[in-house]
């Protein structure tokens, strides 16, 4: 796996183009990875449902919990799922819609300068060791190409949307994911 900065795009990935993104504000530079844990339908796993709500693709009437997503409008930079296959929704040069009304270290709006990577997970399940070694690999990838200084630049969800979110939850083992990292 390597970056192609020229296309920004991740090569040796699947690449799934999303409509949800648009162009980062001028001058934004991206400095902040987030992490995040989805499942669709909640705590369930595999389906292709997560790569069809980034394409606007979902049929929110093929599970009960799908209703609350009609007109919903998300996407991430990148998806891995619980066998490590990696997919890229967004190229990183443009703003996915990943972590809505947020903010960093006083900075609002984190998708103007932060590249967001879905983990399939819960909260309370374990990741699956495949999806630490991906997420290191991508993170070790992305480190050198932007203003990213090593572990202050990588923080959940659950850190810069406190109030609404929680992943990727306790479950996370942030530890584990450091030490995989040659960067961090």
């Amino acid at each position: 796996m390597y970056l192609d900065k020229q296309r920004d795009w991740l090569q040796g990935v699947r690449v799934l183009p999303s409509p949800n993104f648009d162009e980062r504000p001028e001058g934004a530079e991206i400095r902040l990875l987030v992490i995040h844990g989805i499942s669709l339908p909640p705590g369930q796993f595999g389906g292709g449902f997560v790569e069809r709500l980034f394409l606007n693709t979902l049929d929110v009437q093929a599970h009960p919990d799908f209703a609350q997503l009609a007109g919903v409008r998300v996407s991430a930079h990148l998806f891995i799922d619980r066998h490590g296959q990696v997919t890229q929704f967004v190229p990183f040069s443009r703003r996915a819609w990943h972590a809505g009304s947020s903010a960093f270290r006083g900075v609002p709006e984190c998708n103007d300068f932060s590249i967001g990577i879905e983990l399939e997970g819960t909260d309370t399940q374990p990741y699956c060791a495949v999806q630490y070694q991906r997420l290191a690999t991508v993170t070790d990838c992305l480190m050198g190409h932007w203003a990213l200084s090593g572990r202050d630049s990588v923080v959940g969800h659950e850190h810069i949307a406190p109030e609404r979110k929680t992943d990727p939850g306790p479950a996370f083992d942030w530890q584990a994911y450091y030490a995989l990292c040659h960067c961090l």
